[in-house]
């Protein structure tokens, strides 16, 4: 019987990574700069349609949008360095140069400008909560009280979840979103709150479909920019890329691939600043 459960438990494991590579987000090509600059990009490795490993090296929205970024500054996208950071790490892998640029769900806020640049905005999400499609306790913020709500470690997530319902909900931090999505559909905790945009490729997946929803009431703005070291001057350049990134079409492009298909509807590109 012991042989018998632990073959079923990998049977189920190679079924669930089968499912997940029918929603492998796309990568809407390599940019056309040329020559042998180089450049390190801080980038989340586990958003589906945002930022995934995959077998064929990284993509989704995160990925296009550093990739194009990349071009613009005169680096071709073999001339990239991938690097893969935790979110609490964002701001410490720019100030300490582990990496040049960080291209990850970073939200602007006054609190992070204060150690490190932006250029951005190049999307507007807005914090939101996944749950079991079967709960019909949670209907908002509002109606978390009592509830374990998991967030990743050192985002604007756990600021307002903390700063706005500090002891009436339990907060469980963890590495990243990923696990925070495991232990949601394995009931561990009630909830996952974090911007839209990526609890809604987590909903689209195979293995959550059907399993977990997106209750679609955000409550916050959450302002995406490309992370730079304080002094950086490649700034300027890093903005006039993000300009015409969305309207040279490869903003919309990007999204209609990776981001459409799990339902979410595409908001208006937002003004660079």
């Amino acid at each position: 019987m012991r042989r018998l459960a632990a073959a079923a438990g990998l049977l189920a494991v190679s079924l669930l990574a089968a499912g997940c590579s029918s929603t492998l987000p796309q990568s809407t090509g390599d940019n056309d700069a040329t020559g042998s600059a180089t450049l390190t990009i801080g980038i989340a490795d586990d958003l589906p349609g945002v930022s995934l490993k995959t077998d064929a090296g990284y993509a989704g929205f995160d990925i296009d949008t550093a990739n194009y970024v990349a071009g613009k500054l005169g680096v071709p996208t073999k001339n990239i360095t991938w690097q893969r950071i935790d979110q609490s790490e964002r701001v410490s892998a720019l100030t300490t140069g582990k990496v040049d640029l960080v291209v990850s769900t970073f939200s602007i806020t006054p609190e992070r400008e204060k150690e490190i640049a932006f250029a951005g905005p190049y999307f507007v999400a807005h914090q939101d909560l996944l749950i079991r499609r079967n709960d019909d306790t949670i209907t908002g913020p509002e109606t978390l009280d009592g509830k374990k709500v998991c967030a990743a470690a050192g985002t604007t997530s756990i600021d307002y979840l903390t700063s706005h319902y500090r002891g009436s909900i339990t907060v469980v931090e963890v590495p990243s979103w990923s696990e925070c999505v495991r232990d949601l559909a394995a009931g561990t905790v009630d909830a996952v709150s974090t911007d839209d945009l990526i609890l809604a490729g987590f909903a689209a997946l195979p293995e959550y479909k059907g399993v977990l929803r997106v209750i679609g009431k955000g409550f916050t703005d959450e302002n995406y920019g490309v992370g730079l070291k304080l002094g950086d001057n490649r700034l300027d350049q890093v903005r006039a890329a993000l300009e015409e990134y969305i309207s040279s079409g490869a903003w919309k492009k990007s999204l209609d691939a990776n981001i459409a298909p799990s339902g979410y509807r595409i908001p208006a590109p937002p003004t660079v600043k």
